[in-house]
């Protein structure tokens, strides 16, 4: 029994706790806040590109299906085929309007029909400078179906459309110099008043380059044939693809293939889609800004433990285990890429704030890439500090004091 008493126990090292391995590991930061905030500059760049270029692109997108969402998706345009083996190209018939308003599911129609004439800001101006501006016979229900709406005057009606009136499109208007109604432009051989302009159309960009008269006026007045040209419909969302499947044989029982039938809000959705493709490049980029953080962090913690060798001598030799040594500087090396993180996460989310306010569009931020970027910053300050932790933990205590 006496000789178990006597007997030496191990000493064991003590254990840190959360808040001393935070200590420890700031005392480093702090006595060199200069090199701190240099070396955090790079892994600041690299996660400000990649929540930028992330932000942006789901902004964009974000308006993008917010337009689609206000234009709808369930709108469909039906237009004369391609005369691939007949003679002539084919048209519309004069009543496609009404057959296309019974099928079961469609809840209103529109067309319009292109009319072989120039419209010009004065019959002074030579024919051929047409600014590229067509005219066309519109319908009344037209600015109905395309969820239009006139930024300034009024539409077509039938009180005004059997006279010599006429509605342009946002571009149109634009090109002509006209900027309010009332104004007149020069159309075949005589003026025409113009009663309304256009906002943007998004799902019908030949509209908004064109001049828009009444159906019955372009029949009177400009010689038009009544055949349309482009006919929209809208129908019940869930009866879109039924009535899609029926329209070619509504439009032309005995020719079906000589209807087109396209969706307008098919491109607007292949554009949302797509937004973030060109962004892989940047996103590349910022991910190679981010791996020279990476080293530029490493290089500091290096350079740490060679100038601190004597510090690091002195705690091995008071007791501090190798493992001691390696949590330090592991989070020593954490913090200061958390830093560069945070930093590059606000950095990041303030240029997206800056983009959509200069751009009006949403401003969308994914917390995806925010916990991916602060999360990818972690991960570069953990290995990017092991081989110095593990360097600093293999210093001999005696060789380290007696270097300093």
């Amino acid at each position: 029994m006496t000789a178990d008493r006597t007997r030496p126990r191990r000493l064991r090292a003590a254990r840190l706790s959360p808040r001393d391995i935070a200590h420890v590991g700031a005392s480093g930061l702090r006595s060199r806040p200069m090199r701190v905030v240099l070396s955090a500059l790079g892994i600041a760049i690299g996660i400000a590109t990649m929540v930028a270029v992330v932000g942006v692109s789901a902004s964009s997108k974000a308006q993008l299906l917010e337009k689609l969402d206000k234009l709808g998706t369930n709108m469909l345009v039906a237009a004369p085929g391609d005369p691939l083996f007949s003679g002539e190209d084919p048209k519309l018939p004069k009543d496609a309007v009404g057959r296309v308003s019974r099928i079961e599911g469609v809840e209103d129609v529109g067309a319009t029909g292109d009319i072989d004439r120039t419209v010009r800001r004065s019959e002074k101006i030579p024919e051929g400078e047409t600014g590229g501006i067509s005219v066309k016979a519109a319908t009344e229900d037209l600015l109905k179906v395309l969820r239009g709406r006139t930024a300034s005057g009024t539409w077509l009606n039938a009180a005004n459309s059997r006279y010599p009136s006429i509605v342009l499109g946002h571009v149109a208007a634009r090109r002509l110099g006209i900027t309010s109604p009332g104004q007149q432009v020069w159309v075949d051989d005589r003026y025409f008043t113009v009663i309304g302009i256009l906002a943007p159309l998004p799902l019908a960009p030949d509209v908004e380059r064109s001049a828009l008269t009444g159906w019955a006026a372009a029949k009177s007045l400009l010689g038009f044939d009544g055949h349309p040209t482009s006919l929209y419909e809208r129908s019940a969302d869930d009866a879109v693809h039924d009535v899609r499947a029926l329209l070619g044989a509504s439009i032309s029982p005995e020719s079906p293939r000589d209807v087109k039938v396209t969706d307008p809000s098919a491109a607007l959705q292949a554009k949302a889609d797509t937004e973030g493709a060109f962004s892989t490049l940047l996103l590349g980029l910022g991910g190679i800004a981010l791996l020279v953080g990476g080293v530029g962090v490493a290089n500091t913690m290096i350079i740490s433990v060679l100038e601190r060798r004597y510090e690091i001598g002195l705690r091995r030799s008071l007791g501090a285990t190798r493992g001691q040594i390696r949590v330090q500087f592991v989070t020593e090396s954490l913090m200061l890429s958390g830093l560069g993180g945070l930093a590059g996460v606000a950095l990041g989310a303030a240029a997206t704030a800056a983009y959509a306010a200069s751009g009006g569009l949403p401003w969308v931020v994914p917390l995806w890439a925010v916990t991916a970027g602060f999360g990818a910053t972690l991960a570069i300050g953990t290995v990017a500090g092991l081989y110095p932790a593990v360097r600093a933990s293999r210093l001999s205590p005696t060789l380290a004091l007696h270097a300093a």
